[in-house]
């Protein structure tokens, strides 16, 4: 094996878990997926439901060869790379490893960092606590705004004016306050139906 291949390998990142799923949110929902958590973020959503992800030294150091791995021991080929905030490490030697064993790559981000990796689907979900760089919003496959209080919506608009034409747009309650805001948000998609809405299925019936 030559030293370019043998290099990604041996790169580490600061995973906080890895599981396989299903997804639960956006345009692949219901669909299989191994996830990998990445450790580190401080973008610090108040709502945020995996703030133990927040702190990266509090999260084992893997190889790229043992996510790889580890992955490759379940039958789905979705891998999907989160947080905490997945960008702010250096994802192109995992993304590289994970094509090269026949996954599709999506991460899950806020776009505060500069995009690392090669992917086959982003899905940006802006957060008003630290903006996305602008560089990544023309990128985006997919934009998920998450509505925690009315002015979420006009928020959301924002950027929905500086994606791709082509990005799938998605509106999703967020989920301590759900009972309330789900309402909100189907009457506003019914006013403007460009907009999906995304359900955290997951949740419901009750996988990781």
């Amino acid at each position: 094996m030559t030293q370019e291949k043998i290099l990604p390998l041996t790169r580490q990142l600061p995973v906080m878990e890895a599981f396989y799923s299903i997804q639960g949110e956006g345009f692949h929902q219901g669909k299989a997926a191994y996830f990998i958590r990445l450790g580190g973020c401080d973008v610090g959503c108040v709502w945020c439901d995996v703030k133990d992800s927040w702190d990266e030294s509090r999260h084992p150091m893997q190889s790229v060869s043992t996510i790889v791995g580890n992955a490759l021991g379940h039958p789905g080929r979705l891998a999907i790379v989160t947080g905490g905030e997945p960008l702010m490490h250096d994802c192109s030697a995992l993304t590289a490893v994970l094509h090269r064993s026949g996954f599709s790559t999506n991460i899950e981000t806020s776009g505060a960092y500069p995009l690392s990796g090669e992917w086959d689907w982003i899905c940006l979900s802006p957060k008003k606590f630290k903006a996305p760089l602008p560089g990544i919003l023309p990128l985006a496959n997919e934009l998920k705004v998450v509505i925690f209080n009315k002015t979420d919506f006009d928020w959301g608009e924002k950027y929905a004016s500086l994606v791709s034409p082509g990005c799938k747009l998605f509106l999703q309650p967020e989920w301590s306050k759900s009972a309330t805001i789900t309402p909100l948000i189907i009457d506003y998609i019914k006013d403007h139906p460009k907009w999906e809405f995304s359900l955290q299925l997951h949740k419901y019936i009750h996988v990781p």
